[in-house]
């Protein structure tokens, strides 16, 4: 044979076996498109990329071998197989950065089904599962509205909590007052109020809707407001910043309940990181303004600085905020549905047979009880709130004594002594970012780990890490005070606090707002009562704790406290799941 037909013998052959394999690619991939199945969690089109990447490969393969003629020399056939080999790699290198990117991309859990209305059954639902009424499906800019809203009112009750605290000796002086525990009355009394509005609101909410009950308890707020700074006495001071504080208890009660109301688990870390905006800046902010107000233009003006802009905020939400509670909603439109088919016997998806029987005093009794039967009858609850609420206190604490010692100690006045809340507001500022970020990822990663199936607990590993930061701030702070270190020693020593406490408080809260969903408002209302009256009582200890242990000691018996309940995020992280299962909450 010669070699000429040697050569053509081989380029057919080479261009035989590249149709060949061109064509079952083709076909391979044909045949597995519509068979494609939907994966679990959203994955932004990524098959889609890498099916039209390898689509488009095939094809131009395809191209190159027709374009040969089958007699070609064999440097030709090297030089199509060589580009197509380049293209391939190409190809397969841009699938690789598309699927990079779309994982990036936010990430979904499967939505949960919505109850439908089955009304030749008599039970009354949402319409569908797009049900525009339904507020898990509001537009994104309606829901980041309402949540900025309520931040904002939010901003206004812990700003006023600790707004006065800078002027105690400013306002004790004018009333003649020289006791130092009925001075840092006014402060802890806001807190009590706290702890005791939440029992009325959270049951109040979930029977009348959360909107109406938020919009009376701003209004209630604001009005007391207006007697706190025109108070005659120190007596009446106190009375009226306790109804100050059971109104402005209604937004940090209500909250993670409208929270879970309008955005799906993996969401809500993000959304409560916003809503927790409010508490973060006013705790941070109130000494620094309130020291400035008090010592320049007088401390009731502490006081009018808060009513103005709640008072504002209160009227926009009057026309802007909607009610959000599902089983409100679905209540409204029984009745309506009752009266328009006259059908009596109509109920809502979310009632079950028993409560149907109970008249609604029965049921507001029933709401009474619920956050107090969460908090004493659930062993989670209790452990994680007595944490919170110890945490809480001692912030609440370095409130009262901070400006006394950086007076005391540096000879700082009382306007420049609230500058060193600053560290204290980075560090919210950092434990609120980095629980932002971290934790609606944690969610998706840990659910996906765990063949798509949530469990609340999942919230809970940063929490962990957090819980070792928060004790650093007792033993820094309180002996760079003792031995009288450089003040930016002592100031530096308070953000530790700051990032602690807010990398364990919100993971609280989404973990209770997870874990009992359709009573987030009396979980918050459960945790929120121990956690007020632990911050109301423990202020009131510091001038003792610390004028007979010094700073140094003092804030190191706060510390070792902390460091012996690093276990409780821990034991409830691995223990909690079994024992909500084992002991459910009859609510």
């Amino acid at each position: 044979m010669s070699s000429q037909e040697k050569d053509v013998k081989v380029g057919q052959s080479s261009s035989e076996l590249a149709l060949s394999v061109d064509r079952s690619s083709f076909e391979t991939v044909a045949d597995r498109t519509p068979h494609r199945q939907e994966p679990s969690l959203d994955n932004d089109g990524k098959d889609d990329v890498e099916r039209g990447t390898e689509s488009g490969r095939v094809h131009n393969d395809m191209a190159l071998s027709q374009a040969s003629p089958i007699g070609a020399e064999n440097d030709t056939q090297a030089s199509r197989v060589s580009i197509a080999s380049h293209r391939s790699k190409a190809s397969q290198a841009m699938s690789k950065v598309m699927s990079k990117s779309s994982k990036s991309k936010k990430e979904h859990l499967v939505p949960t089904e919505l109850p439908l209305s089955d009304i030749e059954s008599g039970v009354v639902g949402w319409d569908s599962q797009d049900d525009p009424t339904m507020p898990l499906n509001f537009t994104r800019t309606r829901k980041l509205l309402i949540v900025w809203l309520l931040s904002i009112i939010t901003l206004m009750a812990p700003l006023s909590s600790s707004i006065i605290a800078p002027a105690i000796s400013i306002y004790s002086e004018e009333f003649g007052n020289t006791n130092s525990t009925l001075a840092a009355m006014p402060v802890s009394i806001f807190l009590l109020g706290f702890a005791v509005g939440p029992l009325y609101l959270a049951p109040m909410c979930e029977i009348h809707g959360r909107a109406i009950v938020l919009t009376c308890s701003n209004i209630f707020f604001c009005a007391w407001q207006i007697g706190c700074a025109l108070a005659p006495n120190l007596n009446s001071l106190i009375v009226f910043r306790f109804l100050a504080g059971i109104g402005g208890s209604a937004a940090l009660t209500l909250g993670g309940g409208v929270i879970a109301d309008l955005f799906p688990v993996e969401e809500r870390g993000f959304a409560l990181s916003i809503w927790t905006i409010g508490p973060t800046l006013g705790p941070s902010l109130a000494p620094l303004i309130g020291a400035f107000i008090a010592g320049s233009i007088g401390w009731r003006w502490s006081v009018w600085i808060i009513f103005i802009p709640a008072t504002l905020t209160t009227v926009i939400m009057a026309f802007l905020f909607p009610e959000t509670n599902h089983r409100v909603l679905i209540d409204r439109k029984v009745r309506r549905l009752q009266k328009e088919l006259n059908r009596p016997e109509l109920h809502s998806c979310y009632e079950s047979e028993e409560l149907r029987k109970l008249t609604r005093t029965a049921i507001l009794k029933l709401g009474l009880l619920r956050p107090l039967k969460m908090l004493f009858l659930s062993p989670i609850i209790a452990t994680i709130s007595l944490y919170i609420s110890f945490v809480y206190g001692c912030i609440y604490l370095m409130y009262n004594t901070v400006p006394t010692v950086f007076q005391g100690v540096y000879g700082w006045s009382t306007g420049v002594s609230g500058l060193a809340f600053i560290a204290l507001g980075l560090g919210y500022t950092a434990g609120l970012a980095l629980f932002s970020i971290f934790s609606d990822r944690q969610v998706v990663h840990l659910t996906k780990k765990n063949n798509d199936v949530y469990e609340p607990e999942m919230r809970l590993p940063t929490m962990v890490y957090f819980a070792f930061v928060c004790p650093i701030t007792f033993f820094w702070y309180g002996w760079a005070a003792q031995t009288h270190a450089h003040w930016a020693a002592s100031v530096i020593g308070l953000f530790p606090l700051g990032v602690g406490i807010f990398g364990i408080w919100l993971p609280a809260q989404a973990y209770l707002i997870d874990a009992y969903p359709q009573y987030a408002a009396s979980g918050i209302a459960a945790f929120t009562v121990l956690r007020s009256i632990t911050a109301a009582f423990l202020p009131l200890a510091g001038p003792s704790l610390f004028g007979t242990l010094g700073l140094g000691w003092g804030n190191s018996l706060l510390g070792f406290i902390c460091v012996a309940m690093v276990p409780v995020p821990v034991l409830i992280h691995r223990y909690g799941g079994y024992v909500r299962k084992r002991w459910p909450l009859n609510l």
